[in-house]
């Protein structure tokens, strides 16, 4: 991308960013002193304020997609986008996450949960089942992904540094301090990028003030003038909001089972009270309604860049927000923005690592070498923790492989990319966690066959383009292979949960 960034601006972006570094190391270095084991790594070992958990819950929820990449979706197809993402997607997700929250924190505190997938085994009494979802987690690289080039395109922008040695620094500096601190400092770095990036929300959000000076039509109305489809819903000519399946079922549907996700659905593992819960939930809710609604800074992005050009350089969609960014806001704010993108991509990192990282060591490697590792609890600990350490570092080569990959040849976006996998490992889960807090004479049956089905229909759906009957809407967009196979497997599993209820009686 041409180099919008002034001499100035690269200078006080390094010095801000070294800033950065050192508060987040000195937190991490906190939190590394009381890590001793893996479960500390996974639910810390430190009393959590419930402020600080719903803090980082909305900063782990609402990530460099929600900061950086979705606003170019929506530079690039108007108001449709906003719906779908800033109005179906919050409303449905944050009523799910009050809805199974509860649940999913009482069996898992029962039981001494420390991931997701430990959780699904000993709900459905299946150690396999377990391990099928250890290996599926593997689908949230990913997301991991997505964040790096997110990261990527935000710094590289405001440093004029190469995207490659963007992208290296990035991931060697977080999964490094990843490594060590886990969950005792995540809390803590979250809660502090969550104060920025609600202080950043703001800012992008009152930047596009002076297109409102002729009230809400007259900002539609140069919205009409540059392309009659930005200021109309549904916009037929985009690629994820086609039609009102795409925009309001799918984006229900995946809004719904968004929730299950290792790095969300076990938040409220952290907190130490049921008391706590509700205040938990409260910040999480408001502060996310907060971030979803800064998407629409892709609409003043886009009257910024009528066509999507700067310096002749035809924009690409993921270096949209970050050209807006460094183009419009004076030094010191326009930093202070990237600080807060900078935040909305490491708070999601930090908790996709820790999650990831507990759930290969402790369901994945754990059971299939339980008898090479020592049997001295001391010891078998210690080692777990260098394990652990070591699978952060794989999945460090293996997201700078990958990140590279989309930064030089994306599929329009890293989004379509990320959604493809995330939305395959939630759409297996979300039966599952549903089930087994709602409808405990379930049999196992149906729980597995539920997961099976989303995973057999997401994918084939999606690469081979499958059309939904009655609608424009194709597998093409993630969200409506999510979303079908989501459907589908709440129809098999139920099937075959009644049909068992029937032979019961």
């Amino acid at each position: 991308m041409t180099n919008l960034a002034s001499p100035q601006m690269v200078t006080a972006g390094w010095l801000v960013l070294g800033v950065l570094m050192a508060v987040i190391l000195a937190i991490v270095i906190r939190g590394a002193r009381a890590t001793r084991s893996v479960s500390d790594f996974a639910l810390g070992s430190l009393a959590f304020s419930p402020w600080a958990v719903g803090l980082a819950l909305s900063a782990s929820m609402t990530s460099a997609a929600t900061f950086i990449i979705n606003p170019g979706f929506i530079a690039l197809y108007g108001v449709s986008g906003v719906v779908s993402y800033a109005v179906v997607l919050p409303v449905a997700s944050m009523a799910s996450l009050v809805v199974l929250t509860k649940g999913f924190r009482r069996h898992g505190a029962s039981v001494k949960a420390l991931t997701l997938a430990q959780w699904m085994g000993t709900r459905w009494g299946s150690p396999a089942y377990a391990l099928f979802f250890a290996v599926l987690s593997l689908l949230l690289v990913t997301f991991i992904v997505l964040i790096v080039v997110g990261l990527t395109k935000v710094l590289s922008a405001t440093l004029a540094a190469p995207e490659l040695a963007v992208m290296l620094g990035v991931i060697v500096f977080v999964f490094g301090y990843m490594m060590f601190g886990g969950a005792n400092s995540m809390v803590y770095t979250n809660t502090v990028q969550a104060i920025l990036m609600l202080i950043v929300a703001f800012v992008l959000l009152g930047s596009g003030h002076e297109h409102f000076a002729a009230g809400v039509h007259g900002f539609l109305g140069r919205l009409k003038a540059l392309d009659p489809a930005l200021a109309g819903v549904p916009n037929p000519g985009s690629f994820l909001f086609r039609d009102w399946f795409e925009i309001g079922f799918a984006q229900l549907v995946v809004g719904v089972a968004i929730v299950c996700q290792p790095h969300i659905i076990t938040k409220s593992l952290l907190l130490k009270s049921d008391r706590d819960v509700n205040r938990y939930l409260l910040v999480g809710v408001v502060t996310q309604v907060i971030f979803f609604s800064v998407v629409v800074a892709g609409l003043y992005a886009r009257l910024s860049f009528p066509d999507l050009t700067v310096g002749g350089h035809k924009l690409a969609m993921d270096e949209i927000i970050p050209a807006y960014v460094v183009q419009e806001f004076p030094i010191w704010i326009g930093l202070l923005v990237v600080l807060g993108l900078i935040s909305a991509g490491l708070s999601t990192l930090e908790g996709l690592i820790q999650s990831l990282g507990s759930t290969v060591t402790s369901d994945l490697i754990r059971p299939l070498a339980a008898r090479k590792l020592p049997s001295d609890p001391q010891r078998r600990e210690r080692a777990l923790l260098l394990i652990n350490r070591l699978v952060i570092v794989a999945l460090g080569a293996a997201a700078a492989v990958l990140s590279w990959r989309q930064l030089v040849a994306p599929n329009l976006s890293v989004a379509i990319f990320a959604q493809n996998g995330v939305y395959a490992y939630f759409g297996a889960a979300f039966v599952p966690i549903l089930f087994g807090m709602f409808w405990p004479t379930a049999p196992r049956a149906a729980a597995m066959a539920a997961s099976l089905t989303a995973i057999a229909v997401h994918f084939p759906m999606h690469y081979l383009d499958l059309p939904v009957p009655g609608t424009v809407a194709t597998g093409r967009n993630p969200g409506v292979a999510a979303a079908v196979a989501i459907t589908l497997s709440v129809i098999v599993g139920s099937g075959i949960a009644l049909a068992a209820r029937r032979r019961s009686k």
